[in-house]
C-alpha cells in the first residue's frame, strides 16, 4: 500500500499526487513573488513554498487543484514542510480525482444520521423536538458532508456531522451522571450549536467563509433560523428564547466570539462539551503520526504547545 503524506519522516523524499487545499501568493525578501501552498492527501496536510512565481504559475496551483509532487519533507521552525523539487497539474491520463485526496470522518454518514435520529427521537419536550427535527431536516444534506471549521478541529469531510455526534455521546454520559441537566435542551443544543456553518463556509472541499459568514457568523445566522423555525411551526413557548441563548453563548466568553455568557446550566454544559471535543480533536490528530517518545509540531489552537507522546503508547 502506497505511504500516505504525513506517513513519511523527515529527511524522506516523496513523489506522491496531492490536492492543493490553499494558495496564497506572496512577495519574498528579494522582490520576487512567491506561493504559499496547503497540499493535502487523506492523511492529512503539510505546508509548501512554489519560488519564483509567474501570474500564470498562480492561476495553474490554486485551490483544489491536484498536482503530481517530488520533495523532501523537512523540518522548519519545529513543523513539517515539504522542499518542492518539482511540481505539475495532474493530467486525465493520471486517473486522479479530487475525493482521492479528502480527508473524511472516521464513521459514515449513514451511522451519523441513525445516531442523531435516535437522539431527537429520545427528546420529550415536543417544542424542542419539532424544531430540531425542522432545522436539521432544512440543512441535513449539507450539515453530512460540511467540516466543522476551516481550520483547528474537524476540518475534514463531514466533520460537522462527527462533532455533534462525538457531542451526543459525551452528553448522554453526563446527563447520566449529573440527571438535574434537561437531556432534551442539551441534545439539542449540541445538535443546533453549529449547524449555522453549513451557511457560514462555502462547503467541504478547500473551505473558506463565504460573505454571509463573515458578516454575520455561524451564531447570528443559527439564532435567525430559531426565530424562523419557531414561526413556521407556530410554537411561542420559552423553549425558543433558551434555544437560541444556548447558540449565543456556546463558545462560553466574549473573547471567543460569544454573544452572551451561559446563563443556563444546559448552556454552561454544552460550551464543555464542545470545547472538550474540539481540543480532543486537535490534540489526536497532532499526535497521529507522532512516534512514541516524540513531541507533535506545536499546535497553535492550543496556546501554541506541543503534545507528548509517552514512549509506553502504542
Amino acid at each position: 500500500m502506497t505511504k500516505g503524506l504525513l506517513q513519511f519522516d523527515v529527511g524522506e523524499q516523496i513523489e506522491l499526487f496531492l490536492l492543493i487545499k490553499n494558495s496564497t501568493k506572496g512577495i519574498a525578501s528579494n522582490g520576487k513573488p512567491f506561493l504559499s501552498l496547503n497540499l493535502q492527501d487523506k492523511t492529512g496536510d503539510i505546508e509548501a513554498k512554489l519560488w519564483d512565481v509567474s501570474e500564470s504559475d498562480a492561476q495553474t496551483y490554486k485551490a483544489e487543484t491536484i498536482v503530481k509532487v517530488a520533495g523532501d519533507i523537512q523540518n522548519y521552525r519545529g513543523r513539517l514542510q515539504l522542499r518542492i523539487r518539482q511540481i505539475r497539474p495532474a493530467m486525465d491520463q493520471d486517473g486522479v480525482s479530487i475525493s482521492d485526496f479528502l480527508e473524511t470522518a472516521p464513521v459514515s454518514q449513514d451511522e451519523m444520521t441513525s445516531k442523531i435520529t435516535q437522539y431527537i427521537f429520545e427528546m420529550k419536550n415536543p417544542n424542542i423536538q419539532r424544531i430540531t427535527r425542522h432545522l436539521l431536516k432544512k440543512f441535513n444534506s449539507d450539515f453530512l458532508v460540511y467540516p466543522a471549521a476551516t481550520k483547528n478541529h474537524h476540518e475534514f469531510v463531514s466533520g460537522l456531522a462527527y462533532h455533534v455526534v462525538s457531542m451526543l455521546d459525551l452528553a448522554k454520559a453526563i446527563t447520566s451522571l449529573y440527571p438535574s441537566l434537561d437531556r432534551d435542551l442539551l441534545y439539542a443544543g449540541i445538535i443546533l450549536h453549529d449547524l449555522g456553518k453549513v451557511t457560514e463556509l462555502s462547503g467541504p472541499i478547500s473551505t473558506s467563509y463565504t460573505v454571509e459568514g463573515n458578516l454575520l457568523g455561524h451564531i447570528t445566522i443559527m439564532v435567525n433560523e430559531i426565530g424562523k423555525a419557531a414561526d413556521e411551526l407556530g410554537i411561542h413557548g420559552e423553549e425558543v428564547m433558551v434555544l437560541k441563548h444556548l447558540v449565543l453563548s456556546h463558545h462560553g466568553k466574549p473573547e471567543w466570539g460569544s454573544a452572551k455568557p451561559p446563563m443556563i446550566k444546559e448552556a454552561e454544559i454544552l460550551h464543555y462539551i464542545d470545547n472538550l471535543d474540539a481540543k480532543m480533536n486537535m490534540m489526536d490528530r497532532a499526535l497521529r503520526h507522532v512516534k512514541p517518545g516524540e513531541f507533535s509540531e506545536r499546535v497553535f489552537a492550543l496556546e501554541n504547545r506541543s503534545f507528548y507522546k509517552p514512549s509506553f503508547h502504542n
